[in-house]
């Protein structure tokens, strides 16, 4: 039986498909170019480094697809994601930049992945989890179309450690990145960011998570100054 979407599914794909010709435009501006930096650092995990089979999950516009291949030598990218039209956006980035024929499209959810067992070397996420409202389902799924050996490699936003930097960071989350992104966008899914990731568990709570659904020898690292962190686990 096909998983059905939930109300709450089906609204965070609607909001992603309406901001989807605007997404890259405000990610640079709202994350200061730092979105790059941080797609290049997970990237970096990716294995093997020549060949492969990966999943980009949540794919978006296809950035992180687009990095494997930079990174990558001959690497075969599927990227999934629930929206269509961040699908499209994701096959033309990489039919403009001649690299389509390593790139397939899938629409699919993160809680029933229509991939057979131990298909991918590694699966990725980038900012894409804390949409999923089965988070633990999809996990496991994640886990199940992993070789064994393969890698998970999760980006997430988090909150800073520090008093003072949290302070600040929180003041331009929820205050100016919202009506910044109202000014370009959709404002609704710019209320809806910070308030996910304020929601969202901290790094060594999200740890114990990726844990509990088999993973082992999570590593975790704290990206600029902790508002993102990456996790690296193996099957």
């Amino acid at each position: 039986m096909a998983y059905r979407l939930r109300d709450e599914n089906k609204k965070i794909r609607d909001m992603f498909s309406r901001i989807s010709r605007r997404y890259d435009f405000l990610n640079r501006l709202l994350s200061l170019g730092f979105d790059v930096r941080w797609r290049k650092r997970a990237v970096s995990f990716v294995y093997p480094r020549e060949g492969g089979t990966h999943l980009d999950l949540a794919c978006g516009t296809g950035d992180v697809s687009l990095e494997i291949f930079r990174q990558v030598a001959s690497p075969r990218v599927v990227g999934g994601d629930v929206s269509m039209e961040m699908l499209k956006l994701a096959r033309e980035k990489m039919e403009r930049r001649k690299i389509s024929d390593g790139f397939t499209a899938v629409a699919c959810v993160g809680e029933e992945l229509p991939f057979r067992d131990g298909c991918f070397d590694t699966v990725s996420i980038a900012f894409g989890i804390r949409n999923i409202v089965e988070r633990e389902r999809a996990l496991r799924e994640m886990r199940r179309t992993l070789k064994p050996g393969g890698l998970l490699i999760i980006l997430e936003f988090s909150l800073p450690r520090s008093p003072l930097f949290r302070t600040l960071y929180l003041f331009y989350f929820t205050k100016l990145l919202p009506f910044l992104g109202g000014l370009f966008s959709e404002k609704g899914a710019y209320d809806y960011l910070p308030a996910s990731v304020i929601d969202f568990p901290p790094p060594e709570e999200f740890e114990k998570v990726i844990l509990s659904c088999g993973f082992t020898r999570v590593r975790r690292e704290s990206l600029t100054g902790g508002i993102v962190t990456l996790y690296v686990a193996e099957k």
